[in-house]
């Protein structure tokens, strides 16, 4: 069974990512929805690792960027350059044609070479002087972001926010788990010892796979609920758009086929609710004098708007 192969792709990644089976789980849903990952954390603790552990692990061509305020669009994307002996220009290929794109602290480099990187998440290509190049298929991004400390950052909008699928944060190990983790500094990296689980075709079918789940028509009307609801809460300045819904669709359908249902229900929606609009949702300025949080909001909106009772 595929399910079994999706199976094998974690097992290999948590040898590097220890104690975070959750987050490991919705990385791969959103992966296989062909979606995008945005990982708010704190430094060290393992974002680029677990980028890396899946590039092995699916066997995804990987680039990385450390982004500061001198990366420049043309290192994303690529430029053209003259080649003296043939009298053409020659098309150098940008950081970001591989699989698996590693986007390190986004929110460090400038407003225009952000904007170049989103732009080939969200068309799938680039254009450099007038000419179009798709990017290699499957295609992922896993952008990360420090939340603390703001100098030096260029924050990134709501429109560029909203093309990430799902915002996730790893966060510090339990204290045993940082015991192990600490064990696996003496020796190979477990991130080196890594193997292949999964061969890009594989990939492909998954992701085809769980594009075909079934969502009831309730499911659907559910999630429209639940995104009109965040749009008419008296806190909310800015609810979650059409393309919030969708993207929470696809993700569920990803759960679904990764449980080995043929199905989607209630639950796989609520799994992923919060990654899903989170980063959506911008709340009025009376909400922090109030002490609330996108979170609680959220919360309110999934008390209030009733769920589906589903029959199989």
């Amino acid at each position: 069974m595929i399910q079994q192969q999706a199976l094998s792709i974690i097992n290999e990644v948590r040898k590097a990512i220890v104690g975070k089976d959750t987050v490991v789980c919705k990385v791969l849903m959103a992966m296989l929805a062909k979606g995008h990952i945005l990982l708010e954390d704190n430094p060290g603790v393992g974002k680029t690792t677990l980028a890396l552990a899946f590039s092995k692990a699916m066997g995804l061509s990987y680039a990385r960027v450390q982004f500061t305020p001198e990366v420049m669009p043309t290192d994303v994307v690529g430029y053209s350059a003259y080649n003296a002996q043939t009298g053409a220009l020659e098309y150098r290929p940008g950081a970001v044609m591989c699989h698996l794109f590693l986007a390190d602290e986004i929110n460090r480099t400038s407003a225009k070479t952000q904007s170049a990187l989103l732009e080939a998440m969200e068309e799938g290509q680039v254009t450099v002087d007038g000419t179009t190049r798709r990017l290699p298929q499957p295609y992922m991004v896993i952008a990360t972001q420090n939340p603390l400390g703001s100098a030096g950052t260029q924050p990134l909008p709501e429109s560029q926010l909203d093309r990430f699928m799902l915002r996730l944060s790893i966060g510090y190990p339990a204290p045993d788990q940082e015991v192990q983790i600490l064990k696996q500094t003496e020796g190979a990296r477990p991130v080196d010892l890594l193997q292949q689980a999964a061969a890009l075709e594989d990939v492909v079918q998954m992701q085809q796979e769980a594009a075909q789940v079934h969502m009831a028509d309730d499911l659907y009307r559910y999630i429209q609920r639940l995104c009109a609801a965040t749009r008419t809460h008296p806190l909310v300045r800015l609810g979650a758009s059409p393309r919030a819904g969708g993207a929470l669709v696809r993700v569920c359908r990803a759960s679904a086929w990764m449980a080995g249902r043929d199905y989607v229900i209630p639950a796989d929606v609520h799994l992923l609710f919060f990654n899903a609009l989170e980063h959506r949702l911008v709340l009025d300025p009376q909400a922090r004098l109030g002490d609330r949080d996108v979170h609680g909001v959220l919360e309110e909106v999934l008390q209030e708007v009733a769920a589906p009772k589903l029959i199989h």
